[in-house]
């Protein structure tokens, strides 16, 4: 049985072939076109799903749309009514494309369908499940469990923004649903929105901004009170009311009115790119501490609902490795299982699952440690595609075949440099696990500094995660299990942490940052965490076989690990992306395959990127 799942048409697009319930192939959209969080019909991300297993569209059992279009236009309908007279510029915005595209999707698709390749219109089975059933079978069915509970959060799908629900065998039981407007996504865009970030985008960036809070501060405590006083109301149950007063997002273009945040927290919206001050970061703190009560609530909800050991979680608010490392620490279950692209794009591998245990009632095939593949799942490139990748730009490069390439990367990255490392399938979701990587020592004192404004040309606060091999990880950090998704922040361990100076949490910014915090400050967050992936010999060999030379060259059993990509740009996909990106920074070394490229030998590059804002 052969289903492509697809999403499309908000942000993320992706599409995800499955045969026989096996996952074979899934990949964004942005990875083809090049444009970060691309949101149009995926048509090369289909095309490669279909190649990569052999087929036709003529020989798809069913293609699965990851939620129910119309009930989207219903939620849009109801809330300008509910809110009229309110919101008349935005309806009069939003109804022309609704009634263009949305309202005709089935239209739509069949179209796009044919940029992907030949079909005859009426073979084609296409189904629609709701938005938080992709999510849930998209963390469900991958997971090895036979019994557990299911929590999404996001901002909105149709009607529902969170819901739990339990799985069983290859059924899923819808238990709560909580309703737009009230929804944690959207409070935590609200607050991305706020502080200058931008929305659908930015909401890693308000996270990794969070622990430059001062935990110490009175601030910190009165922006909790007024959030939870003004903006939300929190149940016991997890469930949340927003005050809609504060909120422009159901019927206007922005997510906040401004003037009535800046009255309550005492200071305008950010502008981007701005300076970040110390009372910004400290509300970022806040609404990240509310966030994780949240969770935690609604997870303990789960628990009581179901009765089940274990948990999965999507949608994007499971993105949040900071909750999600919280989270696992309270021991509300016994195990944690997250999708890796738990976002929008995760919905096109929940769309097609949904449809081949629920809609043609196959029976489950599970697998452990799950049935991802390490969410290497795109594109491989084998030596000849290389080869004729890099004639066009007269490439110099030295060969290492076999197990030589691990000892001389290690050499390298011990001498300081870094590496543009491109190897395997690509991996699928947001994070770079070790395929489409750039990576470096993580115990040099100026490797964040120089990564984020030599390499990423991005914020200098944004932090950088360890790629850690399993067998090391428990040395380096409070770790009790496996994260080979990186989406768990833990502590790093007290015996590696430096002394910090006196009134640390009261530093600005930019000295905090300048802090060594550890014998890996490179990949130490100023409050002494880390967003960690574990490495495993099983789902990637090759990157598993680097970090483990490093290791036996230097003792340190772990690479910083960034995504190969500039600011604005998604991550590379071919070698042609890779060499690119390598001449557009100061990267300076770049290994595809076998093959090592230095800096030094190549030609005179001529292109230039005109990076954009993310």
């Amino acid at each position: 049985m052969k289903i492509l799942g697809i999403s499309a048409f908000y942000h993320d697009s992706a599409a995800c072939l499955t045969v026989n319930g096996k996952i074979v192939a899934a990949a964004q959209e942005e990875r083809f076109t090049r444009k970060k969080h691309d949101d149009q019909f995926p048509v090369y991300a289909s095309r490669y799903c279909l190649n990569e297993a052999g087929i036709t569209l003529d020989e798809l059992d069913a293609i699965v749309f990851y939620d129910k279009p119309f009930l989207k236009f219903e939620r849009l309908l109801e809330t300008y009514l509910s809110f009229a007279p309110k919101g008349v510029r935005s309806f009069v915005t939003a109804m022309p494309v609704w009634l263009k595209e949305k309202m005709f999707l089935k239209k739509l698709i069949y179209d796009e369908l044919k940029k992907v390749g030949e079909y005859e219109k009426n073979q084609v089975n296409l189904l629609f499940p709701e938005h938080h059933l992709s999510h849930a079978a998209s963390a469900f069915y991958p997971s090895p469990f036979e019994n557990a509970a299911i929590l999404t959060i996001d901002g909105v799908g149709e009607w529902a923004t969170a819901s739990i629900s339990h799985g069983t065998g290859k059924e899923i039981r819808l238990l709560r649903e909580l309703k737009f407007p009230h929804s944690l996504g959207l409070l935590y865009s609200a607050f991305t929105y706020f502080l200058g970030f931008r929305v659908n985008s930015g909401e890693y960036k308000l996270m990794g901004l969070a622990p430059y809070g001062n935990p110490d501060s009175p601030l910190v405590d009165e922006y909790v009170q007024k959030i939870k006083s003004e903006l939300i109301e929190i149940r016991d149950d997890g469930s949340i009311w927003l005050d809609q007063k504060y909120f422009d997002y159901a019927t206007g273009l922005k997510m906040v009115k401004e003037g009535k945040w800046e009255e309550l927290f005492g200071f305008p919206k950010r502008e981007d790119e701005s300076e970040l001050q110390q009372h910004e970061a400290d509300l970022a703190l806040a609404i990240q501490i509310v966030t994780e009560e949240i969770v935690l609530k609604m997870a303990k909800t789960a628990k009581e609902l179901t009765g089940a050991k274990a948990l999965c979680l999507a949608g994007g608010v499971a993105l949040n490795c900071v909750a999600n490392g919280k989270l696992q620490n309270a021991g509300i279950f016994d195990e944690i299982y997250i999708q890796p692209a738990a976002g929008d794009a995760g919905g096109a591998v929940g769309g097609a699952l949904a449809a081949h245990y629920l809609y043609f009632g196959n029976e489950r095939i599970i697998e452990r440690p799950d049935s991802m593949n390490g969410a290497y799942l795109g594109p491989e490139y084998h030596p000849i595609d290389v080869q004729r990748a890099m004639k066009p730009f007269k490439a110099v490069y030295d060969e290492f075949p076999g197990d030589e390439l691990y000892p001389k990367v290690a050499e390298l990255l011990d001498d300081g440099n870094v590496i543009g490392w491109f190897q395997g399938r690509m991996e699928f979701g947001p994070r770079a696990l070790g395929s489409r990587s750039i990576i470096a020592d993580p115990r040099r004192v100026d490797m964040q500094k120089k990564l984020n404004l030599k390499i990423k040309y991005r914020e200098s606060f944004r932090p950088f995660a360890p790629s850690v091999l399993i067998e090391e990880a428990e040395k380096y950090f409070e770790l009790q299990s496996d994260s080979p998704y990186m989406l768990l922040v833990q502590p790093v361990k007290e015996g590696i942490r430096s002394e910090v100076p006196e009134g640390y949490h009261q530093m600005p910014l930019r000295e905090k940052l300048a802090v060594k915090r550890s014998e890996l400050p490179a990949i130490t967050h100023i409050d002494f965490s880390a967003r960690i992936q574990t490495v495993h010999q099983e789902t990637n060999p090759r990157y598993w076989k680097m970090i483990n030379a490093f290791n036996e060259r230097t003792g340190c059993g772990m690479v910083v690990n960034t995504s190969f990509n500039v600011r604005g740009e998604p991550i590379v996909c071919t070698p042609e992306d890779a060499y690119r990106c390598f001449m557009n920074t100061e990267m300076d070394y770049l290994v595809i395959g076998e093959y090592v490229f230095a800096k030094s030998d190549q030609p005179e590059w001529f292109e230039k990127n005109e990076f954009e804002k993310d």
